[in-house]
């Protein structure tokens, strides 16, 4: 009898998480792409590799309470630690210096990035006010996608009694695919709404 019972927990530790996202990629994704764009292969299909997410601090580059509390508030939105981002040149005008704290970002990847982009489309981005969808002429040429977040607010993680101020940040999805057509498609099949 106990023998059963440690085969059933070996089972059900041994089971790999695929979140929705990633099982949706390869069940319903991969084939219509294929079909779409006449691959002759599957190694051919563009896919999601890694999503960052850059926030400036500005105003708040010189208080270190600020800094931890947008690394922490980015930290609770992509479930991963934020990192400080430093300036590689000193700028008179904006009062910035070479290894001043200028930024955080957060860099997912594999399982990560699938749970924080379904978390972004399916309940971020229809909690933004007046939402219509997002620009679809935000791609770089070369198959990536940059959009921005005009408050942190719209994450469920994020209380707002406990934010210091409203903040913004940019999210770019980088992928495989050549053109901007192909990455556009593989987003759009993801779930990404895009304005018509």
């Amino acid at each position: 009898m106990a023998s059963d019972k440690t085969q059933v927990v070996k089972e059900a530790t041994t089971e790999k998480y695929i979140s929705r996202v990633r099982e949706r990629y390869e069940t319903e994704v991969v084939p219509y792409l294929i079909k779409h764009f006449n691959y002759k292969n599957v190694n051919q299909v563009p896919r999601l590799v890694k999503i960052t997410i850059n926030g400036g601090l500005g105003d708040i580059k010189d208080n270190a309470k600020s800094i931890q509390l947008v690394q922490q508030e980015l930290a609770q939105i992509a479930g991963q630690k934020a990192v400080l981002t430093t300036a590689k040149k000193s700028v008179a005008n904006f009062k910035v210096r070479i290894g001043m704290n200028v930024g955080v970002k957060v860099t997912l990847r594999g399982t990560r990035m699938y749970e924080f982009f379904d978390k972004l489309v399916s309940v971020a981005l229809p909690r933004v006010r007046d939402f219509k969808g997002v620009p679809s002429k935000s791609f770089d040429g070369r198959g990536n996608y940059a959009m921005g977040v005009k408050e942190q607010l719209i994450f469920p993680e994020i209380q707002y009694d406990q934010v210091e101020k409203i903040r913004g940040f940019d999210i770019c999805f980088v992928t495989t695919a050549k053109t901007d057509e192909e990455a556009r498609e593989l987003l759009k099949a993801l779930g990404m709404p895009f304005k018509a």
